[in-house]
């Protein structure tokens, strides 16, 4: 049996029960408790589980309202942030205009972009410079600069990006819930995501698999709005949602 299809059993049956023994999730599986012990580990380093004294908890379902600045951010999951912007700069062609959200995860994308006559536009101050320096057409938003996530937010940000009409864009969230959709905890990122998603003619959310089962303050998209760019899927059941690519 494959990692994936054990750990939508074990975190099957972790949502049903709370809490769980490695002998009790071996069983339900139906393998050595040394597999599921090695699982368990895997799905806590992921933020899927909270690892336990001999098993394992659900990880509480509040919701997060706060959140890392930039630097700090960026280190977290770095490698598969790496191989999830690699993926999604693949997608971007000569003949798009493509409007980029500010996060750690859609900045990374930018040194793999290749797609001479695209033109961007982005509400990240960072993406904006990096893009520029790379011979892109950058349009930046008006608004207000957020040091933390330094991004330009706020009404001025949601009206300078009305006129647009993308070919795509590229999103960051701070969680995915199936009930939820997906979720940041600030209201003005929030209404500039939400916006630039209905101007979009496609949408794309890059997203580790820890940001799965997670709920932030405030919600920007429903899961069936955008195509999830992701390392990989927690529960099968979110592909019934949305579509999901999975990085290699």
């Amino acid at each position: 049996m494959l990692f994936e299809e054990r750990a939508d059993k074990i975190l099957a049956f972790i949502d049903r029960y709370h809490t769980a023994s490695i002998s009790d999730l071996a069983a339900a599986v139906g393998t050595s408790e040394s597999t599921i012990r090695r699982d368990v580990i895997e799905l806590d380093r992921r933020g899927q589980l909270r690892r336990v004294r001999g098993g394992a908890a659900r990880i509480s379902g509040p919701v997060f309202t706060g959140e890392y600045d930039v630097q700090t951010k960026a280190a977290i999951h770095a490698d598969l942030k790496l191989r999830i912007a690699r993926y999604a700069a693949a997608a971007i062609h000569g003949d798009d205009l493509v409007y980029i959200d500010a996060g750690t995860t859609t900045l990374t994308m930018i040194p793999y972009i290749h797609a001479p006559g695209a033109v961007f536009v982005t509400n990240g101050f960072s993406h904006a410079k990096a893009l520029t320096q790379r011979g892109y057409t950058v349009y930046i938003t008006g608004g207000r600069f957020k040091l933390t996530t330094e991004a330009i937010v706020g009404a001025g940000a949601v009206q300078s990006i009305e006129k647009y009409n993308f070919t795509k864009c590229f999103m960051g969230t701070n969680g995915i819930d199936e009930k939820r959709g997906f979720t940041t905890p600030d209201i003005d990122e929030a209404l500039i995501k939400e916006e630039a998603m209905r101007h979009a003619y496609v949408s794309y959310v890059l997203a580790d698999s820890s940001k799965f089962r997670k709920v932030s303050s405030v919600t920007f998209a429903k899961l069936a709005n955008a195509c999830i760019i992701t390392d990989s899927v927690p529960d099968a059941h979110y592909k019934k949602l949305t579509i999901i690519k999975t990085v290699d």
